[in-house]
């Protein structure tokens, strides 16, 4: 008679959820002069492994002994039950000009922070001598970046290991060889002086917008030419198409990724790629500070983006980020002074603003301060 046996496998596996934050300080003496030694300036939520967090950036340090060094911390802005710990391992850095890490100032560690009720805070009292920043490059038009990684710990479990191991679909890598070989393309674009070879079809599955263009009554469906282009830069398009292609923006410097986010925001919003969309939301909602939020909440006015532009205004809810970003667009305040029509104008505080959350009113005056029609408040690509 014959015999049979049954074999099974399993593993023990300990799972983690990573995340970063970038922290960009556009008023560094400024920060430096108005806060003091103990007092920190904290940066807006940002979510890791389902919990928010935020980072403090002490200028003048945390403790007395610091006052010649800048202080970080990351901090759980979560409310926990009595008992809970959620454990986080964390590295600082300071990024230079093309935002990488700078080796003498990257502090990683392999040792995990329990992070609890009475026990919100960890981080550096001495990240930077405040010295040795203002004679380095990184410091550069009164600005600089710092970064933090945050890597949550799940709880070790077991794991069934699979005889036969099914590999996650690779569907995106073939669609993106067939845009790279040109192979069957059938329509042309010409966009920034560069021409761009396409599939009628890939395009319309993926856009509503290109479905009619190329398939409807419009006399782009007929056309044998290059369909033109004539208001997106062909890097921005170039990165669309690839985002069409394959689900999934093409690698790029870290110092391109705010512009670019920009630009294809526009794009997506234009030939409503929805997740295109949102991942170009988040981006921008991590890089919101005194310098950008006046252009960043024109565009998510202007683009139907709700989410981004309460993050704009959680971030000027703050009267000190308020009184900052308006100083930074010189125009701003005057033009809302000017144009806001609820109260007297001169009876009018800049928490009146806040508190009426920027009405449309007040938002068309931010239009008008820096936003043209043609998107020029965007930087372009070419200088970023």
């Amino acid at each position: 008679m014959p015999t049979s046996s049954n074999g099974s496998a399993s593993s023990i596996v300990a799972g983690t959820i990573s995340g970063y934050h970038t922290l960009k300080i556009s008023c560094y003496l400024r920060t430096k002069q108005e806060t003091p030694n103990g007092q920190q300036i904290d940066s807006r939520p940002f979510q890791v492994g389902g919990c928010k967090w935020r980072v403090r950036y002490y200028p003048n340090g945390y403790k007395s002994k610091d006052t010649d060094f800048i202080s970080l911390y990351l901090t759980l802005d979560d409310t926990l039950a009595e008992g809970e710990t959620v454990k986080a391992g964390v590295n600082f850095s300071l990024l230079d000009k093309d935002g990488k890490p700078v080796p003498s100032y990257t502090f990683s560690t392999t040792e995990t922070r329990d992070f609890s009720v009475g026990h919100t805070c960890w981080g550096l009292e001495r990240f930077i001598e405040r010295a040795e920043l203002e004679k380095s490059e990184h410091l550069k038009e009164d600005s600089f970046t710092v970064k933090v990684d945050v890597t949550i710990m799940g709880q070790c479990r077991a794991l069934e290991t699979p005889l036969i191991v099914v590999p996650p679909s690779d569907m995106h890598r073939h669609f993106g060889d067939l845009l790279s070989s040109k192979a069957g393309v059938d329509v042309e674009f010409r966009v920034g002086g560069e021409t761009f070879s396409a599939h009628r079809s890939v395009l319309a599955a993926r856009s509503p917008v290109f479905r009619a263009q190329l398939f409807g009554p419009m006399k782009e469906s007929t056309t044998a030419s290059a369909i033109g282009i004539d208001d997106m830069e062909a890097q921005v398009f170039n990165a669309l198409l690839s985002f069409m292609y394959t689900d999934e923006l093409p690698d790029m410097k870290q110092e391109e990724e705010y512009a670019m986010a920009q630009h294809l925001l526009v794009a997506a919003d234009r030939y409503d790629l929805d997740r295109l969309k949102l991942i170009c939301e988040d981006m921008l909602t991590t890089r919101i500070d005194m310098s950008s939020v006046a252009t960043i909440l024109t565009l998510a006015d202007q683009h139907h983006c709700p989410e981004l532009k309460e993050a704009c205004l959680v971030f000027l809810s703050e009267p000190a980020n308020l009184d900052q970003a308006i100083d930074a667009s010189t125009e701003l305040w005057r033009i809302i002074e000017e144009g806001y029509s609820p109260r007297d104008p001169k009876s009018l505080t800049r928490r009146d603003v806040v508190d009426d959350q920027l009405n449309a009113t007040a938002i068309n005056m931010i239009h008008m301060a820096v936003t043209p029609k043609d998107h020029t408040h965007i930087r372009s690509l070419k200088t970023a």
